[in-house]
């Protein structure tokens, strides 16, 4: 426990969030079409309102080009809660693959859930700048907009994380007299649903390659009858692995079909499985280029092939690179 890891996940969520405002505009009317200042984009900032606010009275020529200026946006990441409505098991683990190899296998817990509170502050100096920026930005949220997010890059373990609209408030803050409006303020509060992850472990997690069973002959397995010998088994591939092509479909294949035309069957056994379209199916006879089968092994769905398909063999080779989430099917002998 305690040992250093940092996903950067709460950056990487704020980054995500600010990046949401990043190229948002208005357009100044009067203006002609070919002036520049005709479309205005809205500059954003990371920081605190308040830190704005005071620079803005400190100058109060808001046109000159050399001072802060408005309109303008900035946001801060302003809270952090858990979040019990997500929560799972403390002792839960995945298994998942490090992303530049993928035999190399990691048991990992599953992240916890926490809520991240933005405030995304607009500052203007007309009325109408405030209601194009809210206009371009309320439509999204209903009251969710999600984000993807690469939150443990090492695993390339990609969350969802929805956004939620949570309240949008305004303010109309004067300086001097009520006649000198100086600032429009609207201020929405976002919460980002996100998760963290603790520490990936530096070695890779065991794959059972071959199991041994045995009764030890004796008093002790007469109660479980006689003949009982060992038994080894070896978990085999469920789907195709290294790509191989042996034929392609001579026709369209229906998703009911089990009769299935091949262009050239030479390369094809009975009683072996085949890959097409990530749809496994068990060759039972072979006869000339058409192959009968059984649709839909291994928890795969039948749907429609296109002729030209790739049909590809499930062998031995695939065996040895078996990844971890595959269902491993076990033949005795």
């Amino acid at each position: 426990m305690f040992d250093h890891f940092y996903h950067q996940i709460f950056r990487k969520t704020v980054i995500g969030f600010g990046t949401l405002f990043n190229g948002i505009t208005i357009h100044r009317d009067g203006a002609a079409a070919n002036d520049p200042s005709a479309i205005i984009k809205v500059p954003l900032a990371y920081g605190p309102t308040q830190k704005f606010l005071a620079r803005i009275e400190q100058q109060p020529d808001l046109n000159k080009p050399v001072s802060i200026s408005l309109p303008r946006m900035s946001f801060e990441f302003t809270g952090i809660e858990y979040d019990t409505t997500r929560k799972v098991g403390a002792t839960q683990t995945f298994v998942t693959s490090i992303k530049t190899d993928k035999k190399d296998v990691r048991k990992v817990y599953m992240p916890v859930p926490y809520n991240m509170q933005f405030e995304l502050s607009i500052m203007t100096l007309l009325n109408d700048d405030a209601l194009q920026i809210v206009e371009q930005i309320l439509p999204y949220f209903q009251p969710n907009y999600t984000i993807t997010v690469d939150l443990v890059e090492t695993i390339g373990e990609k969350k969802d994380i929805p956004i939620t609209l949570d309240n949008v408030a305004f303010e109309d803050n004067y300086e001097g007299d009520y006649t000198s409006r100086r600032v429009l303020l609207y201020t929405l509060s976002f919460t980002a649903k996100t998760y963290l992850f603790g520490p990936v472990p530096t070695t890779p997690k065991d794959l059972i390659k071959k199991v041994s069973i045995g009764i030890t002959p004796g008093e002790q397995s007469a109660a479980y009858g006689s003949g009982r010998q060992l038994t080894y088994a070896t978990p085999v591939a469920t789907k195709n692995y290294t790509g191989d092509v042996i034929a392609n479909l001579a026709e369209d294949v229906l998703a009911t079909a089990v009769t299935i035309p091949v262009d050239d069957s030479a390369g094809l056994v009975e009683n072996t499985f085949i890959d097409i379209n990530n749809e496994t199916m068990y060759i039972t006879d072979i006869t000339g280029n058409k192959l009968t089968v059984k649709r839909a092994s291994y928890n795969t769905t039948a749907i429609e092939h296109v002729r030209g398909s790739d049909v590809k063999g499930i062998t031995s080779a695939d065996n040895a690179l078996i990844e971890a989430g595959d269902d491993f099917g076990f033949s005795g002998t």
